[in-house]
């Protein structure tokens, strides 16, 4: 039984995800919103957009929350969704981008989220 996150098995022309990896991604609030946000977007997005953003859907969008919420994507959620394969995310310009295999998500991000925001 595989248990790596990083494997992204390609069917086709699209890049798959394994099952655990999507329930891995979306086992957390902040990260689902994350990838909410990120998949209604084309192109890079800026870590303080995101972070304002989730601020609001968790609404506290004070500086000090965005701020911890700017760190803990970067500390803790875009490593992981870098590793997965499913984003890229430049530490130096601050910007976040999802990738093709993160297309294997949307059809879960819309029951993950549902009426929440």
């Amino acid at each position: 039984m595989k248990t790596d996150t990083s494997d992204v098995e390609i069917s086709g022309t699209e890049a798959v995800l394994p099952a655990n990896t999507v329930f891995e991604l979306l086992l957390d609030q902040r990260r689902r919103y994350a990838l909410y946000y990120l998949s209604r977007k084309v192109g890079a997005v800026p870590l303080d957009e995101l972070a304002e953003q989730l601020a609001l859907w968790e609404e506290t969008p004070t500086f000090d929350r965005v701020e911890r919420i700017s760190t803990g994507l970067h500390h803790n959620h875009l490593p992981k969704l870098v590793d997965t394969g499913v984003a890229r995310y430049d530490p130096i310009r601050e910007t976040i981008e999802l990738l093709e295999p993160a297309r294997s998500l949307e059809p879960y991000l819309e029951l993950a989220v549902g009426p929440e925001l």
